[in-house]
């Protein structure tokens, strides 16, 4: 398990470097507006996507070790599509945003979903390895073509993000489909009429997990980023462009928790005993709380200073958003264990009860907030959120578990065990 962890870890680590590049190419040759505009559209893309996994996303993973995976593929298909052009259409109507935004939208959040429904596939079928390569291939492919745009081409406009997006995805997406048309089950995939009721049985166990499932998802992006259009509707679009350079910073550090917490979830839809395996793998999970309380503290120390030199002049200002930050990802950190233990013994209601928790705070504090601190009301009302969501999961999952809350706090003895396995002559 441990192993497994740490290669995802590798991968997620830089994922997320990649990731950070196109943060760093996006603020430094758009400034802060046209970061502002950049993360807009990513945060409605997001919306999307998660709308499109109602009938799909993680639950593919759930389902996919028992069905197969042509059946779920083409309901998830035909709603990503439905999703794609409706959901833009919808923000059309909303926002006055032009018809050229709209077809990017639609478009880009198409090719991103039919992707995540194939990485799903592969990673339920405990095919790592290639989950961990397309992800790894996507980000890098967007991060080459922004540096080609922007650099070579001096292609400085929103429209080279919009572009550069679609062969990011584009290209994994035709590689997944390749990977999957090698599993045991495109060769099965034929509907004759003795399948056809299996297949439509599919369809709807996918559609009755991915209700429950991801109703928390919707409601914990609502979380994240409520404070990005309260900001965008009542500050600017400057003001938003620094909160998301902060925001990424600090979220990046959860590619320590979610890499533990993706894996875990994996194992435990795989296994027949949930809350042994659970148990068995806490050590894991005050391990990666310890990472996670390590790059927060590191994080928080990086002076202004050197945000502006990285990002430029106008984003030394984040620094402000990453302090008001830090407790919050820490302790959203510390609950991602719980909310994948929840998903996988099909406990929905548990996330979506804390997910509402932490809406019901976030709302409130931003309105109040924002309008008087700007960017750090939007961050401050983030923490408060996490704070609130984390409480109530901790409480309900020390229970299931039948585990003691000194059982989740890591300690020296599991510094011990690490210095054991990595140092030469311990252990």
């Amino acid at each position: 398990m441990i192993k497994r962890i740490l290669q995802h870890f590798a991968a997620r680590v830089l994922t997320a470097g990649l990731s950070f590049a196109v943060v760093w190419l996006t603020a430094r040759y758009l400034g802060a507006a046209g970061r502002g505009q950049v993360s807009l559209f990513f945060t409605d893309m997001s919306g999307l996507v998660l709308l499109a996994g109602l009938l799909g996303g993680s639950s593919l993973i759930y389902l996919v070790p028992r069905r197969n995976a042509w059946h779920l593929l083409a309901p998830a298909y035909a709603w990503a599509v439905v999703v794609s052009v409706g959901g833009a259409a919808v923000v059309g109507l909303l926002r006055p945003v032009g018809l050229e935004y709209m077809l990017h939208l639609g478009g880009v959040t198409l090719v991103q979903v039919l992707l995540s429904v194939n990485v799903f596939l592969l990673l339920g079928r405990q095919r790592e390895q290639a989950y961990n390569v397309l992800t790894t291939a996507q980000a890098a492919l967007l991060a080459g073509a922004l540096a080609l745009a922007f650099g070579a081409l001096q292609w400085l406009s929103i429209d080279a993000y919009y572009y550069a997006n679609y062969v990011a995805y584009g290209v994994p997406w035709l590689l997944s489909l390749g990977l999957l048309l090698r599993l045991p089950d495109a060769r099965a995939s034929r509907l004759t009429r003795h399948r056809r009721a299996r297949h439509w049985a599919a369809v709807r166990e996918l559609a009755r997990h991915s209700r429950g499932a991801h109703f928390s998802n919707l409601v914990t992006f609502a979380n994240y980023r409520f404070g990005y259009y309260a900001v965008a509707y009542l500050a600017d679009a400057r003001a938003l462009g620094i909160l998301s350079v902060g925001v990424a910073l600090a979220e990046a550090i959860w590619l320590i928790p979610r890499s533990t917490a993706l894996i875990q979830y994996v194992a435990l839809v795989n296994a027949a005993d949930k809350r042994g395996q659970t148990y068995a793998a806490l050590r894991g999970s005050r391990l990666t709380l310890l990472a996670t309380a390590g790059a927060v503290l590191v994080l928080a120390a990086v002076p202004a200073a050197w945000l502006a030199a990285v990002f430029g002049p106008e984003f030394g200002a984040a620094r402000a958003v990453i302090l008001a930050l830090a407790p919050g990802i820490f302790i959203n950190g510390a609950g991602m264990q719980a909310s994948s233990y929840f998903s996988a013994t099909a406990r929905y209601g548990v996330n979506n009860r804390a997910a509402l928790l932490g809406l019901a705070v976030t709302v409130p504090v931003c309105l109040l907030l924002v309008p008087r601190l700007g960017m750090v009301g939007a961050a401050l009302g983030m923490s408060a959120s996490y704070t609130a969501s984390v409480a109530y999961l901790g409480w309900h999952y020390v229970r299931a578990i039948g585990a003691e809350w000194p059982d989740l706090v890591p300690g020296w003895g599991d510094v011990q065990w690490l210095a054991g396995k990595w140092l030469p002559g311990r252990g």
